[in-house]
């Protein structure tokens, strides 16, 4: 069985070795996030209409 105090000693060691980003670097990661999401959005509603306009195609082409 572990000892908690050691425990907590090592936890809070650990925490201590923890870089934390800065806020500039918080903020520029955020942005990106936001803009990949919107590319990926965008080029899945793309991709999305060249299938659907496609498929539209061949079924009106084999259709009645």
């Amino acid at each position: 069985m572990a000892n908690p105090v050691r425990f907590i000693n090592e936890t809070r060691a650990e925490v201590a070795k923890v870089v934390w980003p800065s806020r500039r670097e918080v903020v520029m990661t955020t942005i990106m996030v936001f803009i990949m999401a919107t590319l990926t959005a965008i080029f899945f509603f793309l991709v999305d209409l060249l299938i659907r306009s496609g498929l539209q195609g061949v079924l009106s082409y084999f259709g009645s």
